[in-house]
Parts: structure tokens; C-alpha cells; sequence
């Protein structure tokens, strides 16, 4: 039986990688789905394969660190829809020439703090902030927010981003907090390496043969992977979880070598 049957779900970093998947998986246990990307047109294109796979779906863009941005889509989402029950924070900034520039704090460009924090953390607020009420009219339901296993552990270089995906994880507890009597529930996953597009944009050959030693699995994640961890979140069959950070990450975390693997 279809675990969201009737339900309809929003996906904001929905053009490819997790996004993708994830509004692919989620529409095919039954979800409608608002596909929503700041590059409107890829975010169409993934809605329209899934409205040929006989699924329900529509896409929107826009940048969502902008506050009628994010109500807006709220709105066309609850307009097409007539509801919201889950909403699936999946937009950051992961374009390697921006990530080039997020370095250290003597050489932080505060540019780049600023827009890390604004869209990677602010439109997960936003978000939160305009569906909330509409799960609140109906009862409840679940928000999944993404955070980053960079938000664990300090690294050398990529300060904002990692702030700014630690802070994620502080807004998922209060929205538990603060909604949880009204039938909303609220998490964050924290991925590892999972192999995405961006990922290999930015990561090396080296690198990701580094952070594969450092997967205790035989295998490295794949956007699916996350995608099946986010419909478990946002059905039923977790109902009695909210508040929680989730790691996915082949066990990386487990272990304090990250070079070899032991």
C-alpha cells in the first residue's frame, strides 16, 4: 500500500541529486509533489517526469532565502494541492565556484557567510515559517530539513557551510519543540558522502577514494538512498520520532580514522 497516499509533500532543492530522487520516491508512494528549485526550469522538468510516471506534481522556483518567494510557493503548493503535509528542506548553495570561496574565518568573505546563511539555513526558517500554519490546519504532519555530516566535525576549510548546516539542526528542535502538540513533527538527516552530481563537481578523484576508505560499508550512498531514509520520516511508520539529527553515512561517523578506513 502507498505510504502517502493522499498526501501532498514540497521538495525544495528538487531539480537533481537527493531532491530529484527524493520528490521521485515520495510521488511514487502516492505523494503529490511541488517540486521547487531556484532553476525553475530543471525543477519543471523533474515535475514533469513525474507527472508521466502518472504521479501528481508541479514545479516552482525562485530563491527561497527570499521571504514572498517562500510564501509564495506555500501558497501556489496549498492552491494546486489543497494542503501540505510534509515539506522536505533540501536547497543549499553546493555550486563548487561559491564553495571555492568559503574558507576560513581570517579569510571569510562575508559576502559568503551571509548568502551561506541566508540560503542554506534562512530558507529552511522561511519555509518552515509558511507551511507550518497550513500543517497546522490539517492536522499535522512532518518536515525533514538537511544538514550535513560537515555540521559534526570542524574541517579546514568550508566554515559557513558548515555553520550554516549546524544551525539546522538547532531550528529542527525548536519547530519540534513548538509544534509537536499540534501533530507536526520535525527532523533533520545528516548526510555523508553521498554521490551527487555537486559532489563530484568539487571533490577530487583523491578525495572521494579517501571518504570511500572511510565508509564502513562496501559502497558509497547514492541520492536514493537518502530519498528512502526521507519518505521513512515522512510517513506514518515514524510517527513516534521528531527532534532527531539522523545520520546517513555509511558509518563514517562511527569511527575516528576518515583516511584509511579502520
Amino acid at each position: 500500500m502507498s505510504r502517502l497516499a493522499g498526501k501532498v509533500a514540497i521538495v525544495t532543492g528538487g531539480a537533481g541529486g537527493i531532491g530529484a530522487a527524493t520528490a521521485a520516491e515520495l510521488a511514487r508512494e502516492g505523494a503529490a509533489v511541488a517540486v521547487v528549485d531556484i532553476d525553475e526550469v530543471k525543477a519543471e522538468e523533474v515535475a514533469d517526469r513525474i507527472r508521466h510516471s502518472g504521479a501528481r506534481a508541479i514545479g516552482l522556483g525562485g530563491d527561497l532565502a527570499e521571504e514572498d518567494v517562500a510564501r509564495s510557493v506555500v501558497h501556489a503548493t496549498v492552491a494546486e494541492f489543497g494542503r501540505i503535509d510534509v515539506l522536505h528542506n533540501n536547497a543549499a548553495l553546493t555550486a563548487s565556484s561559491f564553495l571555492a570561496r568559503d574558507t576560513t574565518v581570517s579569510e571569510m568573505p562575508l559576502d559568503v557567510w551571509q548568502r551561506s546563511m541566508e540560503a542554506n539555513l534562512g530558507s529552511q526558517l522561511l519555509m518552515c515559517k509558511h507551511a507550518v500554519p497550513e500543517m497546522r490546519s490539517t492536522g499535522g504532519g512532518s518536515i525533514v530539513n538537511m544538514s550535513s555530516g560537515a555540521a559534526l566535525s570542524g574541517d579546514r576549510t568550508r566554515l559557513a557551510y558548515g555553520v550554516s548546516k549546524a544551525g539546522v539542526h538547532a531550528l529542527t528542535m525548536y519547530v519540534a519543540t513548538s509544534e509537536g502538540k499540534a501533530g507536526i513533527r520535525a527532523n533533520t538527516i545528516v548526510p555523508g558522502l553521498i554521490l551527487t552530481d555537486a559532489v563530484r563537481a568539487h571533490l577530487s578523484p583523491d578525495i572521494l577514494d579517501g571518504l570511500g576508505r572511510a565508509t564502513l560499508t562496501p559502497y558509497v550512498g547514492q541520492p536514493q538512498d537518502v530519498a528512502e531514509l526521507v519518505l521513512f520520516l515522512a510517513s506514518e511508520q515514524s510517527r513516534y520520532i521528531t527532534g532527531q539529527m539522523i545520520s546517513i553515512d555509511g558509518g563514517m561517523s562511527a569511527h575516528v580514522s576518515m583516511n584509511t578506513g579502520d
